[in-house]
């Protein structure tokens, strides 16, 4: 799985936040609302490194060009979850560390998953 650096942290985290295909534009302003300033060339290549990652799509049809996230938030935190957990050594020991450190809320909805998934 495709790791995300800090900036493309950022640039995914506007458009998972966004309501539709994002310009590299409103990308920008997005992050500068966020205390952040880049230039738009920056986020055009950003941009272009998440398409060939496979995390954002483009649509060139219009000008200028929209990008959207390919799969949600969750999706993403699911697959490091997945990736992590497989390169473990010991996955019990890792399990049994994740589920001694999560809250209660947290464990209740995780029996609640378990048991609809059973």
């Amino acid at each position: 799985m495709a790791t995300l650096g800090e900036l493309e942290r950022a640039v995914m985290d506007t458009l998972w936040d966004a309501d539709g295909a994002q310009s590299a534009y409103d990308v920008q302003h997005a992050l500068e609302s966020a205390g952040r300033t880049l230039a738009v060339t920056t986020l055009l290549t950003v941009l272009s490194r998440l398409e060939k990652k496979g995390f954002v799509a483009s649509d060139r049809s219009a000008r200028p060009h929209r990008y959207t996230a390919i799969a949600s938030r969750a999706d993403h935190v699911a697959e490091l979850m997945h990736s992590v957990l497989g390169g473990a050594g010991d996955r019990t020991a890792v399990l049994e560390r994740f589920v001694g450190g999560v809250s209660a809320e947290d464990a209740a909805i995780l029996r609640q998953l378990l048991a609809h998934a059973s």
